[in-house]
């Protein structure tokens, strides 16, 4: 018998299916921003060009933000992922002020959302179940 103590309540569960569909929308764009990484566009090239490490961190960072947004709709993996993720927008935001010279606007909204998602999901944070 499941008791009230157990029982998540309806904001509870409100908040679950809420942090579930940003993950889902995260993780769609962050697979998005990826695949414009690894198949050379044009944009994406110039960038890493213009940050001068070459385009093997173009290809690793794609790779990353691909494999991090599947991991974001992976009940396992979520918490992982979103602290990846975080860590990767943290690279991306000393990228943009200290060597291209760009708003780090947009890693900084990623890195707050990414920052919620992984505290919602901390209980996923180990592999170990």
């Amino acid at each position: 018998m499941t008791t009230l103590a157990t029982r998540p309540t309806r904001s509870a569960r409100g908040a679950n299916v809420a942090t579930w569909a940003v993950q889902a929308v995260v993780g769609f764009m962050f697979v998005s921003a990826g695949l414009m990484k690894l198949s050379g566009d044009a944009v994406m090239v110039d960038l890493f060009t213009e940050i001068g490490a070459g385009q093997w961190l173009r290809f690793f960072v794609g790779a990353c933000e691909v494999a991090g947004g599947v991991a974001l709709v992976i009940p396992r993996l979520c918490g992982l992922a979103a602290a990846a993720l975080g860590a990767l927008m943290v690279g991306a935001i000393v990228t943009n002020v200290a060597i291209i010279d760009e708003n780090p606007a947009l890693p900084l909204v990623y890195l707050a959302v990414l920052a919620v998602i992984t505290w919602r999901r901390r209980d996923r944070l180990t592999l170990r179940r």
